[in-house]
């Protein structure tokens, strides 16, 4: 008889394509010794495919669970222990331990290979010396920012710094610690569920914001705090948004919670994704030259996972058609991808983006001044619109009121030749471009 593991990817089979089952969840090996009733555990053989899966199909693996067990797990996709794991271990220093308290965290996310930029320096910072001082420093450290900015990578790296010297750690998210929590009051066990979660030396909680308008777990959460903190132990919190912006929580706990240090994380500026990639890559062993690497980064935008999908595709691509990775090839793959953001980009947005970018008025840019900060918006502006919309030469003359469509034509040649001759100024021109795309009309 098959496991319920084999049953969920069986009944995953009918809801995706052929050739994501094929090359992603065929490659899964479903856990049973370290699988729970409230955790699904799988295998894949390396990182990519672990990474690929938990993106894009974590969500509907844990929904057919919860069809056919009534109970929803965290789904969970580890690294088989094989000769990719080892190499991957190795690159990023995460010693092969036994995890205490059946703690289930990711072994990639450590301090190692976590890509440091101006986005998120303090918050690593912050991260890092919990890691050295946990429970004297920064007790809680309450992380926030968009999704796939890496608040959870930084928070398990703190956990596996700890799991390397043999303490507890529990992660966990809001979800699974209200499914806890009602699984354990209803067979009359909380003495089990304040031994879990009061008595670890390290507690994580991931996107604490589903705590809003959730009263008894609210109390049992505010308890736990308490406990733990009393005890001198690390809690460590991220968020989507600050605690004063969570709506829908007690006032003591948002009070707890900005009694230890409050860390945001930005979107990456485009020196920081393009390391991202580099990083990603060399962990991941796909092969991508600078160009194409410059080119993923200007059209991924603020959320970095979204590097792993692209990586896997561009991958996938070209080991399946036998052929190297080029920039050509690169565009070619994801031109569906760019084509779908850029469906309705008009020049009325490209102006709002460009202006907002350069910090230059809408009205200065379609103005007559000859100010070379104005000048130099113009023309990106117009360059954009002749590439990203499909106006003509004339149309764009007469919307930036110029004299007729051979101006158009010449700021045309001028940004090619710029683009040509300057990989920085292409590269921005193209980062521009991407957030054009995904732009929405105020």
């Amino acid at each position: 008889m098959n496991s319920i593991g084999k049953q969920v990817l069986n009944a995953l089979k009918g809801e995706i394509n052929e050739i994501d089952y094929q090359r992603y969840i065929k490659q899964l090996t479903y856990d049973e010794a370290e699988s729970k009733s409230n955790i699904a555990v799988f295998r894949a053989p390396n990182t990519l495919i672990a990474n690929w899966v938990r993106t894009k199909f974590a969500d509907k693996i844990a929904h057919l669970f919860e069809i056919k067990t009534n109970v929803k797990p965290t789904v969970s996709i580890l690294i088989q222990s094989t000769s990719v794991q080892s190499s991957v271990q190795n690159t990023v220093a995460v010693p092969n331990i036994e995890r205490p308290g059946g703690s289930l965290l990711n072994p990639s996310f450590t301090f190692q290979n976590f890509v440091v930029g101006d986005s998120n320096n303090f918050a690593f910072i912050a991260a890092k010396n919990v890691s050295e001082k946990p429970g004297v420093v920064y007790n809680p450290l309450f992380i926030y920012g968009g999704v796939g900015l890496g608040k959870t990578h930084l928070m398990q790296s703190v956990g596996n710094v700890m799991l390397s010297q043999g303490k507890t750690v529990i992660y966990t998210s809001v979800e699974q610690f209200l499914n806890d929590f009602t699984r354990h009051l209803s067979n009359r066990t909380m003495d089990r569920f304040k031994d879990k979660y009061r008595k670890c030396d390290l507690l994580l909680i991931d996107d604490i914001q589903f705590l809003s308008n959730k009263n008894q777990i609210q109390e049992e959460f505010f308890h736990t705090f308490d406990a733990l903190r009393n005890e001198n132990k690390q809690i460590i919190i991220t968020s989507d948004k600050p605690p004063k912006k969570i709506g829908g929580l007690e006032e003591r706990l948002k009070s707890r919670f900005e009694s230890g240090l409050v860390a945001d994380i930005q979107p990456p500026e485009l020196e920081t994704k393009i390391e991202i990639i580099k990083k990603k890559c060399e962990i991941n062993r796909v092969k991508l030259d600078r160009e194409v690497i410059n080119y993923v980064a200007t059209i991924i935008e603020n959320n970095t996972r979204e590097i792993e999908g692209i990586l896997s595709k561009l991958n996938a691509y070209s080991q399946l058609m036998g052929v190297d990775i080029t920039i050509e090839f690169a565009r070619n793959v994801l031109k569906e991808q760019m084509a779908e953001k850029r469906s309705n980009i008009t020049t009325d947005l490209i102006m709002d983006t460009v202006a907002k970018e350069l910090n230059i008025k809408p009205s200065e840019i379609r103005s007559k001044s000859r100010n070379s900060n104005i000048v130099y918006a113009r023309r990106i502006a117009i360059y954009l619109s002749r590439t990203l919309t499909p106006n003509s030469m004339p149309q764009l003359a007469q919307y930036f009121g110029m004299k007729d469509h051979t101006a158009v034509s010449h700021t045309m040649k001028k940004i090619q030749e710029l683009m040509k001759n300057d990989e920085d100024f292409r590269v921005k021109i193209e980062e521009l471009s991407n957030k054009v795309s995904v732009a929405t009309p105020e």
